[in-house]
This record gives C-alpha cells, structure tokens and sequence, in this order.
C-alpha cells in the first residue's frame, strides 16, 4: 500500500509541473483566448481521466489502462 501511495505522489508531482509548465507557457506566449481555454479544458479532462484510472487501479478495479508503477 505504501508503494501505491508513492507511485501516486509522483504522478501528482509530475502532473503538477506538467500543468504548471503549460500553463506558463499559455501565459508567457500570446495565444489568443479561444485556444488557450481550450487547451486548459483538454488539460483537466486528461489529467482527471488518468487520477481516476489510478484510484481505480488502487481500489482493484481494472481499468484496461497499464500505467508504469513503482514495484518494491
């Protein structure tokens, strides 16, 4: 359980500077409205699908998704 708990921390960790790096470049580069809320949107749907899957994966239930774990 201990290694479930870790490998979810560093997928949140590695998320985190995924949405902190894209969201900095929306900002930093002139993308017009439209796009750039649209790529926020697409970011969100993307990363509540993958922390779904890895909750579900934590409860036991498959989900057909095999994402990289941390084995001890």
């Amino acid at each position: 359980m201990i290694t479930a708990l870790f490998t979810l921390l560093i997928y949140m960790v590695v998320f985190g500077v995924i949405w902190w790096a894209v969201e900095y470049a929306i900002n930093a580069l002139p993308i017009p409205d439209p796009p750039a809320r649209f790529i926020k949107i697409a970011m969100v749907i993307i990363f509540a699908l993958v922390l779904v899957t890895l909750l579900l994966g934590l409860a036991g239930v498959s989900t057909g998704v095999d994402l990289p774990r941390i084995r001890a």
